[in-house]
Protein backbone atom coordinates (compact mmCIF):
# COMPACT_ATOMS: atom_id res chain seq x y z
CA UNK A 1 0.00 0.00 0.00
CA UNK A 2 1.56 3.49 -0.59
CA UNK A 3 1.51 5.79 1.59
CA UNK A 4 -0.53 9.39 1.15
CA UNK A 5 3.12 10.96 1.62
CA UNK A 6 4.64 8.95 -1.88
CA UNK A 7 1.52 9.82 -3.82
CA UNK A 8 1.75 13.44 -3.13
CA UNK A 9 5.63 13.55 -3.44
CA UNK A 10 5.02 11.80 -7.26
CA UNK A 11 2.09 14.20 -7.73
CA UNK A 12 4.09 17.47 -7.31
CA UNK A 13 6.38 16.26 -9.97
CA UNK A 14 3.85 16.93 -13.00
CA UNK A 15 3.82 20.53 -14.30
CA UNK A 16 0.30 21.18 -14.60
CA UNK A 17 0.01 24.83 -14.08
CA UNK A 18 -3.04 26.10 -15.71
CA UNK A 19 -3.29 28.86 -18.28
CA UNK A 20 -5.89 32.16 -18.18
CA UNK A 21 -7.23 32.72 -21.90
CA UNK A 22 -5.97 29.67 -22.99
CA UNK A 23 -9.28 28.81 -25.05
CA UNK A 24 -9.20 25.38 -24.30
CA UNK A 25 -9.67 22.84 -21.74
CA UNK A 26 -7.74 21.72 -20.22
CA UNK A 27 -5.71 24.79 -20.51
CA UNK A 28 -2.35 23.18 -20.51
CA UNK A 29 -1.12 20.14 -21.78
CA UNK A 30 0.29 18.92 -18.27
CA UNK A 31 -2.93 18.36 -16.61
CA UNK A 32 -4.12 15.56 -19.01
CA UNK A 33 -0.63 13.91 -18.27
CA UNK A 34 -1.49 13.91 -14.80
CA UNK A 35 -5.20 12.82 -15.27
CA UNK A 36 -4.15 10.46 -17.23
CA UNK A 37 -1.89 8.28 -15.09
CA UNK A 38 -3.92 8.93 -11.98
CA UNK A 39 -7.40 6.96 -14.12
CA UNK A 40 -4.06 4.03 -14.78
CA UNK A 41 -3.18 4.16 -10.88
CA UNK A 42 -7.24 3.76 -9.96
CA UNK A 43 -7.88 1.41 -12.39
CA UNK A 44 -5.00 -0.64 -10.96
CA UNK A 45 -6.36 -0.30 -7.75
CA UNK A 46 -9.74 -1.78 -9.15
CA UNK A 47 -12.32 1.03 -9.33
CA UNK A 48 -14.91 0.91 -11.73
CA UNK A 49 -16.01 2.89 -14.55
CA UNK A 50 -12.68 4.55 -14.67
CA UNK A 51 -12.65 7.96 -17.56
CA UNK A 52 -10.69 10.61 -18.58
CA UNK A 53 -12.45 12.91 -20.51
CA UNK A 54 -12.16 15.09 -23.98
CA UNK A 55 -11.78 18.31 -21.22
CA UNK A 56 -9.30 15.84 -18.77
CA UNK A 57 -12.03 15.22 -16.42
CA UNK A 58 -11.03 12.10 -14.15
CA UNK A 59 -13.83 9.95 -13.18
CA UNK A 60 -14.31 6.67 -11.08
CA UNK A 61 -16.72 4.97 -8.90
CA UNK A 62 -15.92 2.48 -6.00
CA UNK A 63 -19.11 0.44 -5.33
CA UNK A 64 -20.83 0.28 -1.99
CA UNK A 65 -19.91 -3.08 -0.29
CA UNK A 66 -23.02 -3.60 1.60
CA UNK A 67 -26.79 -3.82 0.69
CA UNK A 68 -27.90 -0.90 3.40
CA UNK A 69 -29.54 2.11 1.39
CA UNK A 70 -26.67 5.12 2.29
CA UNK A 71 -26.68 7.96 -0.02
CA UNK A 72 -24.01 8.00 -3.14
CA UNK A 73 -20.93 10.30 -1.77
CA UNK A 74 -19.04 12.18 -4.50
CA UNK A 75 -15.30 13.00 -3.47
CA UNK A 76 -13.33 16.01 -5.13
CA UNK A 77 -9.91 17.58 -6.25
CA UNK A 78 -8.36 19.53 -8.26
CA UNK A 79 -5.65 18.74 -10.91
CA UNK A 80 -3.94 22.25 -11.99
CA UNK A 81 -2.12 24.67 -10.16
CA UNK A 82 -1.71 28.20 -9.95
CA UNK A 83 -0.78 30.41 -12.29
CA UNK A 84 0.80 32.86 -10.21
CA UNK A 85 3.66 30.68 -9.77
CA UNK A 86 5.47 28.06 -11.23
CA UNK A 87 5.10 24.50 -10.87
CA UNK A 88 7.34 22.96 -13.03
CA UNK A 89 10.57 20.91 -11.57
CA UNK A 90 9.41 21.52 -8.22
CA UNK A 91 11.88 20.54 -5.60
CA UNK A 92 10.01 18.80 -2.34
CA UNK A 93 12.01 19.40 0.84
CA UNK A 94 11.13 17.05 3.50
CA UNK A 95 12.01 18.33 7.15
CA UNK A 96 11.53 15.69 9.80
CA UNK A 97 11.04 16.88 13.52
CA UNK A 98 10.62 20.23 12.89
CA UNK A 99 12.49 22.11 15.50
CA UNK A 100 10.52 25.36 15.19
CA UNK A 101 13.06 27.59 13.76
CA UNK A 102 13.05 29.58 10.53
CA UNK A 103 13.64 27.35 7.91
CA UNK A 104 16.47 27.91 4.73
CA UNK A 105 15.01 26.49 1.44
CA UNK A 106 17.42 27.11 -0.35
CA UNK A 107 20.69 27.86 0.62
CA UNK A 108 22.39 28.94 -2.97
CA UNK A 109 20.03 31.99 -3.20
CA UNK A 110 19.54 32.49 0.40
CA UNK A 111 15.62 31.73 0.65
CA UNK A 112 14.08 31.02 3.82
CA UNK A 113 11.03 30.21 5.66
CA UNK A 114 10.90 32.66 8.60
CA UNK A 115 9.25 31.83 11.47
CA UNK A 116 8.60 35.84 12.06
CA UNK A 117 6.67 36.16 8.95
CA UNK A 118 4.91 32.79 9.58
CA UNK A 119 4.14 32.17 12.66
CA UNK A 120 1.76 29.72 11.90
CA UNK A 121 4.85 27.49 11.02
CA UNK A 122 5.64 27.17 15.05
CA UNK A 123 2.44 25.13 15.31
CA UNK A 124 4.11 22.05 13.63
CA UNK A 125 7.11 21.29 15.62
CA UNK A 126 7.72 17.87 16.15
CA UNK A 127 5.80 17.35 12.81
CA UNK A 128 7.30 16.41 9.44
CA UNK A 129 7.17 19.01 6.81
CA UNK A 130 7.31 19.16 3.38
CA UNK A 131 8.27 22.68 2.08
CA UNK A 132 9.54 23.98 -1.80
CA UNK A 133 13.13 24.49 -2.48
CA UNK A 134 11.46 28.27 -2.54
CA UNK A 135 12.33 28.48 -6.50
CA UNK A 136 8.74 27.30 -7.13
CA UNK A 137 5.04 26.37 -5.34
CA UNK A 138 4.80 23.23 -3.86
CA UNK A 139 1.38 22.27 -5.33
CA UNK A 140 -0.26 20.92 -2.25
CA UNK A 141 -3.04 22.81 -3.66
CA UNK A 142 -4.38 20.59 -4.71
CA UNK A 143 -2.39 17.41 -5.50
CA UNK A 144 -2.48 16.67 -1.65
CA UNK A 145 -6.29 16.83 -1.75
CA UNK A 146 -5.59 14.02 -4.99
CA UNK A 147 -3.56 12.20 -2.59
CA UNK A 148 -5.81 12.05 0.62
CA UNK A 149 -8.62 10.75 -1.59
CA UNK A 150 -6.71 7.91 -3.78
CA UNK A 151 -4.92 6.88 -0.30
CA UNK A 152 -8.32 6.46 1.77
CA UNK A 153 -9.91 4.79 -1.58
CA UNK A 154 -7.07 2.35 -0.97
CA UNK A 155 -7.67 1.78 2.20
CA UNK A 156 -11.11 1.17 1.89
CA UNK A 157 -10.52 -1.31 -1.06
CA UNK A 158 -8.08 -3.28 0.86
CA UNK A 159 -9.93 -3.63 3.98
CA UNK A 160 -13.52 -4.76 2.90
CA UNK A 161 -14.97 -4.74 6.52
CA UNK A 162 -15.33 -1.35 6.51
CA UNK A 163 -18.39 -0.80 5.24
CA UNK A 164 -19.40 1.85 2.84
CA UNK A 165 -22.14 3.28 0.01
CA UNK A 166 -21.11 3.85 -3.07
CA UNK A 167 -18.20 6.63 -3.91
CA UNK A 168 -18.20 8.75 -6.79
CA UNK A 169 -14.68 10.12 -7.57
CA UNK A 170 -13.95 13.43 -9.87
CA UNK A 171 -10.36 15.25 -10.46
CA UNK A 172 -11.07 18.54 -12.26
CA UNK A 173 -8.88 20.52 -14.55
CA UNK A 174 -8.30 24.69 -14.01
CA UNK A 175 -10.03 25.13 -10.91
CA UNK A 176 -7.16 27.87 -10.45
CA UNK A 177 -8.44 30.27 -13.75
CA UNK A 178 -12.02 29.66 -12.41
CA UNK A 179 -13.00 26.75 -15.30
CA UNK A 180 -12.86 24.05 -13.15
CA UNK A 181 -16.53 23.16 -13.96
CA UNK A 182 -17.12 24.62 -17.10
CA UNK A 183 -17.56 20.81 -18.85
CA UNK A 184 -18.73 18.84 -15.76
CA UNK A 185 -21.51 16.58 -15.95
CA UNK A 186 -23.66 16.53 -12.35
CA UNK A 187 -26.36 14.17 -13.58
CA UNK A 188 -23.38 12.20 -14.94
CA UNK A 189 -21.85 11.94 -11.70
CA UNK A 190 -25.14 10.82 -9.96
CA UNK A 191 -23.88 11.44 -6.27
CA UNK A 192 -26.21 12.91 -3.50
CA UNK A 193 -23.61 15.30 -2.76
CA UNK A 194 -20.18 16.04 -2.58
CA UNK A 195 -17.16 16.92 -0.61
CA UNK A 196 -14.26 19.29 -2.52
CA UNK A 197 -10.95 18.36 -0.90
CA UNK A 198 -9.31 21.39 -1.20
CA UNK A 199 -9.27 23.47 2.04
CA UNK A 200 -6.38 24.64 4.68
CA UNK A 201 -5.30 23.64 7.93
CA UNK A 202 -6.07 20.45 9.42
CA UNK A 203 -9.79 20.23 10.64
CA UNK A 204 -10.87 23.13 8.68
CA UNK A 205 -14.60 22.80 7.04
CA UNK A 206 -15.77 25.23 4.70
CA UNK A 207 -19.47 25.81 3.09
CA UNK A 208 -19.41 29.73 2.76
CA UNK A 209 -17.60 31.61 -0.15
CA UNK A 210 -17.28 34.82 -1.72
CA UNK A 211 -19.15 36.16 -4.36
CA UNK A 212 -17.00 37.17 -6.67
CA UNK A 213 -16.69 38.84 -10.16
CA UNK A 214 -13.85 40.25 -12.01
CA UNK A 215 -13.85 43.61 -13.93
CA UNK A 216 -11.53 44.99 -16.21
CA UNK A 217 -11.14 48.71 -16.39
CA UNK A 218 -9.98 49.77 -20.03
CA UNK A 219 -8.99 53.68 -20.34
CA UNK A 220 -8.76 55.55 -23.42
CA UNK A 221 -6.25 58.86 -22.65
CA UNK A 222 -4.79 61.21 -25.96
CA UNK A 223 -1.31 61.77 -26.16
CA UNK A 224 0.47 64.80 -27.72
CA UNK A 225 3.99 65.72 -27.61
CA UNK A 226 4.68 66.81 -23.71
CA UNK A 227 6.29 70.19 -24.89
CA UNK A 228 3.31 71.27 -26.30
CA UNK A 229 0.29 69.29 -24.11
CA UNK A 230 -1.30 71.53 -21.81
CA UNK A 231 -4.94 71.19 -22.55
CA UNK A 232 -4.19 68.59 -25.12
CA UNK A 233 -2.62 65.50 -23.25
CA UNK A 234 -5.40 63.53 -21.49
CA UNK A 235 -3.03 60.54 -19.93
CA UNK A 236 -4.59 57.23 -18.86
CA UNK A 237 -2.46 56.09 -16.72
CA UNK A 238 -2.78 58.81 -14.12
CA UNK A 239 -6.85 58.37 -14.56
CA UNK A 240 -6.27 55.15 -14.07
CA UNK A 241 -4.64 55.86 -10.69
CA UNK A 242 -7.31 58.23 -10.04
CA UNK A 243 -9.58 55.26 -10.20
CA UNK A 244 -8.07 53.23 -7.87
CA UNK A 245 -7.44 56.03 -5.25
CA UNK A 246 -11.72 56.39 -5.43
CA UNK A 247 -11.96 52.63 -4.24
CA UNK A 248 -12.10 52.47 -0.09
CA UNK A 249 -8.56 52.39 0.52
CA UNK A 250 -8.53 49.78 3.58
CA UNK A 251 -10.77 47.13 1.40
CA UNK A 252 -8.16 45.16 -0.31
CA UNK A 253 -7.06 41.17 0.42
CA UNK A 254 -3.67 42.51 2.78
CA UNK A 255 -6.15 44.82 5.03
CA UNK A 256 -8.97 42.53 5.56
CA UNK A 257 -9.95 39.09 7.06
CA UNK A 258 -12.73 37.00 7.88
CA UNK A 259 -16.00 38.14 6.36
CA UNK A 260 -14.61 41.44 5.05
CA UNK A 261 -14.79 42.12 1.54
CA UNK A 262 -12.74 43.69 -0.58
CA UNK A 263 -11.58 45.26 -3.82
CA UNK A 264 -8.03 43.21 -5.69
CA UNK A 265 -5.88 44.95 -8.27
CA UNK A 266 -4.18 42.26 -10.17
CA UNK A 267 -2.60 43.88 -12.64
CA UNK A 268 -1.78 47.57 -13.91
CA UNK A 269 -0.83 48.15 -17.64
CA UNK A 270 -0.45 51.31 -19.94
CA UNK A 271 0.73 54.16 -22.31
CA UNK A 272 -0.49 57.64 -22.34
CA UNK A 273 -3.26 56.74 -24.99
CA UNK A 274 -4.80 53.21 -23.17
CA UNK A 275 -4.38 51.69 -19.87
CA UNK A 276 -6.48 48.43 -18.59
CA UNK A 277 -6.67 47.65 -15.09
CA UNK A 278 -7.93 44.00 -13.90
CA UNK A 279 -9.60 43.48 -10.63
CA UNK A 280 -11.27 41.02 -8.77
CA UNK A 281 -14.08 41.99 -6.81
CA UNK A 282 -15.33 39.55 -3.28
CA UNK A 283 -18.02 40.09 -0.79
CA UNK A 284 -19.82 37.46 1.17
CA UNK A 285 -23.29 38.89 1.20
CA UNK A 286 -25.02 39.38 -1.99
CA UNK A 287 -26.34 42.85 -1.04
CA UNK A 288 -22.56 44.14 -0.49
CA UNK A 289 -21.34 42.22 -3.66
CA UNK A 290 -24.13 44.48 -5.37
CA UNK A 291 -22.95 47.36 -4.37
CA UNK A 292 -19.11 46.81 -4.91
CA UNK A 293 -20.06 46.62 -8.55
CA UNK A 294 -22.33 49.36 -8.49
CA UNK A 295 -19.44 51.57 -6.92
CA UNK A 296 -17.44 50.55 -9.99
CA UNK A 297 -19.47 51.88 -12.11
CA UNK A 298 -20.38 54.85 -10.78
CA UNK A 299 -16.76 55.83 -10.76
CA UNK A 300 -16.39 55.11 -14.29
CA UNK A 301 -19.71 57.70 -14.66
CA UNK A 302 -18.11 60.31 -12.75
CA UNK A 303 -14.91 59.92 -14.50
CA UNK A 304 -16.36 59.97 -18.02
CA UNK A 305 -18.46 62.61 -16.39
CA UNK A 306 -14.75 64.56 -15.99
CA UNK A 307 -13.00 63.77 -19.03
CA UNK A 308 -15.29 63.05 -21.74
CA UNK A 309 -18.02 60.13 -22.70
CA UNK A 310 -16.35 56.75 -23.15
CA UNK A 311 -12.87 57.64 -21.24
CA UNK A 312 -13.71 54.89 -18.80
CA UNK A 313 -15.12 51.37 -19.82
CA UNK A 314 -16.04 48.62 -17.53
CA UNK A 315 -16.15 45.13 -18.53
CA UNK A 316 -17.55 42.65 -15.59
CA UNK A 317 -18.16 39.21 -15.47
CA UNK A 318 -19.76 37.10 -12.24
CA UNK A 319 -17.51 33.94 -11.31
CA UNK A 320 -19.26 32.52 -8.83
CA UNK A 321 -21.55 32.76 -5.55
CA UNK A 322 -21.56 31.94 -2.13
CA UNK A 323 -22.62 28.58 -1.59
CA UNK A 324 -23.85 28.38 1.51
CA UNK A 325 -27.19 29.34 0.09
CA UNK A 326 -27.67 25.94 -1.34
CA UNK A 327 -25.61 24.28 1.38
CA UNK A 328 -28.24 25.47 4.08
CA UNK A 329 -31.29 23.60 3.20
CA UNK A 330 -29.19 19.90 3.22
CA UNK A 331 -27.08 21.16 6.51
CA UNK A 332 -26.62 17.51 7.51
CA UNK A 333 -23.68 16.98 5.57
CA UNK A 334 -21.67 19.79 7.09
CA UNK A 335 -22.87 17.90 10.02
CA UNK A 336 -21.60 14.78 8.95
CA UNK A 337 -18.26 15.98 7.92
CA UNK A 338 -17.98 18.01 11.40
CA UNK A 339 -18.20 14.53 13.16
CA UNK A 340 -15.70 12.87 10.85
CA UNK A 341 -13.52 15.81 11.64
CA UNK A 342 -14.16 15.13 15.80
CA UNK A 343 -13.84 11.49 15.69
CA UNK A 344 -10.66 12.10 14.16
CA UNK A 345 -9.31 13.62 17.28
CA UNK A 346 -9.03 17.05 15.82
CA UNK A 347 -11.01 20.09 16.57
CA UNK A 348 -13.19 21.21 13.55
CA UNK A 349 -12.75 25.04 12.56
CA UNK A 350 -15.37 26.33 10.58
CA UNK A 351 -14.90 29.38 8.55
CA UNK A 352 -15.41 30.95 5.36
CA UNK A 353 -13.15 30.19 2.27
CA UNK A 354 -11.83 33.62 0.85
CA UNK A 355 -11.89 32.83 -2.12
CA UNK A 356 -13.83 29.85 -4.39
CA UNK A 357 -13.73 26.07 -5.06
CA UNK A 358 -15.12 23.86 -7.49
CA UNK A 359 -17.40 23.44 -4.64
CA UNK A 360 -19.10 26.96 -5.27
CA UNK A 361 -20.15 26.43 -8.69
CA UNK A 362 -21.37 22.68 -8.24
CA UNK A 363 -23.47 23.55 -5.25
CA UNK A 364 -25.42 25.73 -7.57
CA UNK A 365 -25.28 23.34 -10.49
CA UNK A 366 -27.15 20.80 -7.81
CA UNK A 367 -24.20 19.22 -6.60
CA UNK A 368 -24.34 20.30 -2.96
CA UNK A 369 -20.40 20.67 -2.05
CA UNK A 370 -18.65 21.88 1.37
CA UNK A 371 -14.91 21.93 1.05
CA UNK A 372 -13.11 20.11 3.75
CA UNK A 373 -9.05 20.68 4.45
CA UNK A 374 -6.39 18.89 2.64
CA UNK A 375 -3.50 20.53 5.02
CA UNK A 376 -1.38 22.86 2.53
CA UNK A 377 -0.83 26.27 4.01
CA UNK A 378 0.99 29.35 2.36
CA UNK A 379 -0.11 27.93 -1.12
CA UNK A 380 0.28 29.51 -4.48
CA UNK A 381 3.86 30.87 -3.62
CA UNK A 382 7.32 29.54 -2.68
CA UNK A 383 6.91 29.53 1.30
CA UNK A 384 4.26 26.70 0.68
CA UNK A 385 4.66 23.51 3.23
CA UNK A 386 2.46 20.77 4.01
CA UNK A 387 2.52 18.62 7.69
CA UNK A 388 2.84 14.84 6.51
CA UNK A 389 0.43 14.81 10.18
CA UNK A 390 -2.55 16.94 8.27
CA UNK A 391 -2.16 14.62 5.71
CA UNK A 392 -2.67 11.65 7.39
CA UNK A 393 -5.61 13.12 9.20
CA UNK A 394 -7.44 14.34 6.23
CA UNK A 395 -7.25 10.60 5.06
CA UNK A 396 -8.52 9.39 8.54
CA UNK A 397 -11.50 12.04 8.16
CA UNK A 398 -12.44 10.83 4.74
CA UNK A 399 -12.38 7.36 6.28
CA UNK A 400 -15.27 8.28 8.35
CA UNK A 401 -16.94 10.16 6.34
CA UNK A 402 -17.04 7.42 3.92
CA UNK A 403 -17.86 4.59 6.03
CA UNK A 404 -20.37 3.41 7.69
Amino acid sequence: MKSVLERFLRYVSYDTMSRENAGQTPSTGGQLVLAMDLADELREMGLEGVAVSEYGYVTATLPANTEESLPVIGLIAHLDTSFEMSGKDVHPRIIENYDGADILLNEELDIWLKTAEFPDIRKYMGDTLITTDGTTLLGGDDKAGIAEIITALEILIEGPSRLHGTIRIAFTPDEEIGEGTDHFDVEAFAADYAYTVDGGPAGELTYENFNAAKAIVEIKGRNSHPGDAKNKMVNSILIGQEFNSMLPPAEVPQMTADYEGYFHLMSFSGTTEETRMAYLIRDFEIEGFNDRKELFQDIADDLNEKYGDGTVLILMDDQYNNMREKIMPVFHIVEKARSAIDAAGLTTVVKPIRGGTDGARLSFMGLPCPNLFTGAENVHGRFEFVPLSSMESAVEVLLRLLTV
